[in-house]
This record gives C-alpha cells, structure tokens and sequence, in this order.
C-alpha cells in the first residue's frame, strides 16, 4: 500500500523540489520509504510513498524502472496473484532476472510481455498505477476494477495532475483549486462526490476498472484530453451472470462459495508484516475473519469497535464471534469525546466533503488495529454482492406495496409523516420491550414514508432512497446539479427483479463512492493497508452468476452467504437485526456536538461564505434541536463541508 502522483507540464521545467513535495504530502500513504522519477526531456515527473508490505528490502522501492528500462512505474495497491504471474511469465521464457520479490516487480515485466490491457485483465489485485513508457512518450494512469484504490487527475492552467488524493495535486504550484458549486448539489444528494467529478473544477476521479493513456509527445488540453478505457466492467460481469447461472444445488453452490472465499481470503493473508482484520460481529465480518482462522495455524487478530450508547453496539457480539472462533480479540469502546477528537482531522483526511459519519468509528478501528498490525481485511462489499441491505428487502415487497394505488400510498405517507418521528420512536420503545429492534425505528418509518409520497416506479424507489435530499439546489445558491451515470444510465436499465437492480446500482455508486472511499481514507491516515476479500473479481462474478433465491430467500437476506458461515459459527451468535456501522449522531447533535455545529451553521458565517441558502440551513437546525425531526444525515453533510471549507482558508 502506497501513495502515487505526479505531473506532467511544457510551461513549466521539471523540478525536483516540486515533486518531492506533492510526494511528501501523501506521507501518511507510505512512511517507510519515498522515491521520485524525472524525466526532464519529457517534463515529466512520478512521485511515490512506499508502506511496506511485500518484500521489505530496496528492491521494493518505487519508482521502479523495467529490467528492459523502458518503463517506469508508480504503483499503489496489491497484486494478490503475482507468483502465479511470475510463473506464467516464466513458462513463456519472458521472465527477467527477478531482482526481488516484490509485485511492483511482476507487474513491469508483465506490462513489457503482454502490454497494459492484457496485463490488467491478468490481474487480481487493487491498485492506482501511474506506468511511463520512456520509448513512446506514453503515461498510463490505471484504477482496479471496483475502486478499492483512488486516483485523481486533471489540469490545472497548463499543467496535467495526477495522485492518490488530491492533497498532493494540491502541493503543487500551479493548482487552482476552484470549486464547483453544481458538485455540491451531487454530495449533498448522496453524501459522497460521485465519480468522476471531484469538489475542483477541471479534476476528476478516473472510473473503476479503467485506464486513461496519454500521448507526452503530442499536444493535449482538457478539451483534447482521450477518453478512459474499460478493461473490465461489472456490467459485464452482470449480464454474463444472469445470462448463465451458476445451475448446481444449494449444497454445491455452498461448497463453491466457500472454495473461492478462501481461495480469495488465502491470497490476501499474503504480507510479510503482521495481518490482522475488522470483525464487527454481522454475517460480512464474522465469515471473512472465520475462513482466515480456518487458513492460520495462529490465533487472527481481530478489531472491533463499541458504543455505550443502546442501540449502537455491536462489541458484544464481535467479542462472542471472536471467542467461539480463538481469535486475538481487541475492542474499543467510543465515546463522544473520542469522536470529537477525530472531527477536526476529517476534512484533511477525505481531501473533499465526505458525509457518511460511520467515518468515524471506521477511523477508530483503523488506528486502534494499526497499534498492532499493518494490514487489516474487511467484510465490506457483501451487501452488495449477497442482498444484504435493509433496501433490497423493500424492493421486494415493492411489488406489493406497487400495486397499491399511488394516491393511497401518498396519503399513507403523509399520514405517517403528520404522526412524526418522535411519536414513533416512543412506540417503537414500548415495542423493543417485547422484541428486539434496530436503533431509530421511529426515524426510518418516517424516512419510508417520504419515499412512499413521491415513488412511483421501483427507480424512483431507489433514487429516494439513496438521496438525502429530493431537490439539492434548494439548499444552495446558484448551484445546478449535473447528471450523473445513475440518472442518464443506470436508472434506465432493465432487471427481472427489483433486488437485482438495487444490487447493480450500489455496486456501481454507494460501493466505490463511499464504502470504499470511507475505509481506504481512515486506513490510509494512519497507515494501515486495508484488503476486501469480497472484491476479487472471481468473487464478484460467481455472486453475479447465482440465482437471486439463493442471495434472498424467505425474506431472508444473504442467505448463501449465511450457510457458508455456519460451517464455522453458530447460528445463534450471527442472527440479529442488521444496524450498520453508525453513531448516535442525532443525540450528539443535540448533546456533546452541538456548540461545534453552531459554530459552523453560524448565520452570519453561512452569508459571508455564500454557499447555502441561510434560512433552509438555520430551519433543518432548529428542526433537528427541537426533536420534531431527525435530520442528522443532511446536517452532517452541511457540516462536513463547513468543516472542509474552514480547512481550505
């Protein structure tokens, strides 16, 4: 795990001192080691920040030049099967004289044998590569297939940016840094800033599973830039799925599943430095951590994260996963003074407005682990691939709820609203009493009844569900939302289930744009690689592949993912309902957070930056305080912007 950049300019000379210090700004990236690449004759320059995880030694350091010297490369990420690379490469006899056994190393003598695509394709890993070809003047920028690993660039006045975060394209001279109010419209919608925009004008986010190539020898502006090529794309892997399912029994699709997990999870226990991994007690952790202690002859290191507040812990149940696995169990209680200690950090660490607030505690864990290991696996992305989202189980009795006429549905709504969130909450009080509930009950059925007013096809469903906000533009001033490939694609594609569509969609938007963003950039800050054995892309294709009854049955969610778990967890310790990695952030609001959110919703302050709508933004607060509505998502959002712009001046 490391952090690339660089740039690449004809108005301005290389300079060595410029490139150290856009190198030097991902140091958090990669402490043990730096390195930069000029090449004068080509004014351009490579940066790299070296974490060190395989092959300890000097012959890991970056930027590595071929044993041919005609490619240099900046590389961030693992290449889980490169021995299987080296071994095919020397079948060939196009192996070099291997000088170390670090994959940076396979992957320039894989590029100089089969050229970029083809490489890529061979690969099963996570990355951002930035690859100069010495011979043909050409810089290839490349991005892994889902988005585990970020990599922005982009022009700023007449020089071409790139680099792991946009901390280090800040570094350097001649960046601007304007910012793009209709962006704003996009995060306070979803949250997160959907790719490929970024919050600066001219900068962008390169697309999972793509390649950019770029010819140094021929002129070339934001106007004449080439376009990003697909090298894999999860559409694909999608219609090859559903066009050919995977035609065993529920016990051979058992079987299947667990071989390619750990085949999966085998790969990435692959370090040279201690290893450990997330275990939040749910169904996605709990299976990723059992098949590593089933793999390791020694017990796992295992993190979790817990809460004192009711409703919020899932400690408890990491702690029982973990003693009925042996594994070496850490736990960390968080309390609202360790979060505030954790907010100012928050605008630096995400380089842009970023509003998931699990953020948080996701930065928690990772710098607790970080105490102990250098490389944790996590159970993210199996929601996406095995339905596992509390949405996918209202896509499915959205062909009941559909069927309802939708003047009925909206007065329903109205009339769940008009009762109000508090009012639910004490019921759903009374109710917990008798049986267990998830945390804010009152606030989701009041969330649902929205959704119930305006939805009325299955892609309106989803586009409210996934939206903090109906119409963003309101909020801010002179500010247009643009499209985004949701809107102008996504939305308009067709599946024979809801639950399938609602599964597509994420894995191509909430996956990358916050999931991953989320862990990677809380990781990162503290140096601790993070893997997501999930994402094998062999992985991503077998889930594609099995039919939707075997991912949702009986109203039950990831149910293929479950049998495989109870092979080596018990039953009892895993079913519960499904919470989310969150905080009591509505009450911290209102409570321990409250003079810092007043400080930066302050009116007169809100005016003077000119940003928001002032009396929209002072109505959602007083709102919020006053307990007659729970609007901590979009506050937050709010709030993490104020809190990056104060970092920006």
């Amino acid at each position: 795990m490391c952090g690339i950049t660089g740039f690449f300019s004809t108005k301005r000379s290389v300079s060595s001192d410029v490139i150290h210090s856009m190198t030097a700004a991902l140091y958090h990236r990669g402490p043990d080691a730096s390195g930069v690449w000029l090449e004068k004759n080509s004014d351009l320059a490579l940066g790299h920040r070296r974490l060190s995880i395989l092959d300890l030694s000097p012959a890991g350091h970056q930027p590595m030049l071929s044993s041919c010297g005609r490619y240099v490369i900046a590389f961030n990420g693992e290449i889980y099967n490169h021995l299987d690379l080296r071994v095919k490469l020397e079948k060939q006899q196009v192996a070099p004289a291997w000088r170390g056994h670090a994959d940076t190393e396979t992957l320039l003598a894989c590029f100089v044998a089969w050229g970029i695509e083809k490489t890529l394709k061979a690969t099963v890993g996570m990355f951002a590569i930035a690859l100069w070809d010495k011979q043909e003047k050409l810089l290839t920028l490349a991005r892994d297939r889902m988005g585990e690993k970020p990599l922005y660039y982009g022009f700023q006045n007449s020089t071409f940016l790139f680099g792991s975060e946009l901390k280090a394209l800040k570094a350097h001279p001649d960046f601007v840094g304007e910012i793009d109010r209709d962006v704003i419209c996009l995060y306070l919608r979803h949250c997160y800033i959907p790719a490929p925009y970024s919050i600066y004008k001219g900068i962008h986010k390169l697309l999972p599973g793509t390649y950019l190539q770029l010819p140094l020898n021929q002129d070339f502006s934001p106007l004449t830039m080439p376009t990003p090529k697909a090298y894999w794309r999860l559409e694909d892997a999608v219609e090859k799925g559903l066009a050919q399912p995977f035609a065993g029994s529920d016990t051979e699709a058992i079987a299947a599943l667990d071989t390619q997990l750990k085949q999966a999870i085998g790969l990435q226990m692959m370090a040279d430095v201690p290893l450990g991994a997330f275990l939040s007690g749910g169904i996605d952790s709990s299976t990723i951590v059992a098949l590593m202690q089933a793999q390791s002859s020694r017990p796992v290191k295992t993190f979790s994260i817990g809460f004192s507040e009711a409703g919020y812990n899932e400690a408890e149940y990491a702690k029982a996963v973990a003693m009925h696995l042996k594994t070496d169990h850490t736990e960390l209680y968080v309390s609202p003074a360790d979060s505030m200690q954790v907010i100012p950090k928050l605008g630096s660490m995400y380089d842009e407005p970023f509003a998931d607030s699990s953020q948080i505690p996701t930065f928690l864990v990772a710098q607790m682990a970080r105490e102990h290991v250098t490389v944790s696996l996590s159970g993210d992305a199996g929601d996406e691939l095995f339905c596992g989202y509390n949405r996918y189980i209202l896509a499915d009795r959205w062909g009941k709820v559909s069927k309802v006429p939708f003047g009925i549905r909206q007065a329903t709504g109205r009339l769940i609203s008009k009762i109000g969130p508090t009012a639910w909450e004490d019921i759903f009080q009374q109710i917990g009493k008798v049986v267990a509930l998830p945390a804010n009950m009152g606030q989701k059925l009041d969330k649902l009844a929205i959704r119930l007013e305006s939805a009325d096809r299955v892609e309106d469903l989803y586009y409210s569900l996934i939206s903090e906000i109906k119409h963003p533009e309101q909020a801010l001033i002179n500010a247009k939302e643009p499209l985004t490939w949701l809107v102008k694609s996504g939305l308009n594609m067709s599946f024979s289930d809801a639950k399938l569509h609602m599964m597509y969609l994420d894995g191509m938007t909430y996956l990358p744009g916050d999931i991953l963003t989320k862990v990677d950039r809380a990781a990162m800050a503290v140096s601790l690689e993070t893997r997501v054995p999930f994402l094998d892309h062999n992985i991503i294709e077998l889930a594609w592949s099995l039919p939707l009854s075997m991912k949702f049955r009986d109203g039950q969610t990831k149910w293929l993912l479950r049998q495989v778990l109870y092979q080596y967890v018990p039953k009892q310790l895993i079913e519960r309902p499904k919470t989310g990695f969150g905080i009591p952030l509505g009450e911290w609001l209102r409570g321990p957070l409250r003079d810092w959110a007043e400080g930066l919703l302050d009116e007169n302050r809100l005016y003077h930056e000119g940003f928001f709508n002032v009396p929209f933004v002072r109505e959602l607060w007083q709102e919020h305080l006053s307990g007659k509505r729970n609007r901590q998502v979009l506050l937050w959002n709010i709030l993490m912007f104020q809190a990056w712009l104060e970092g920006e001046h």
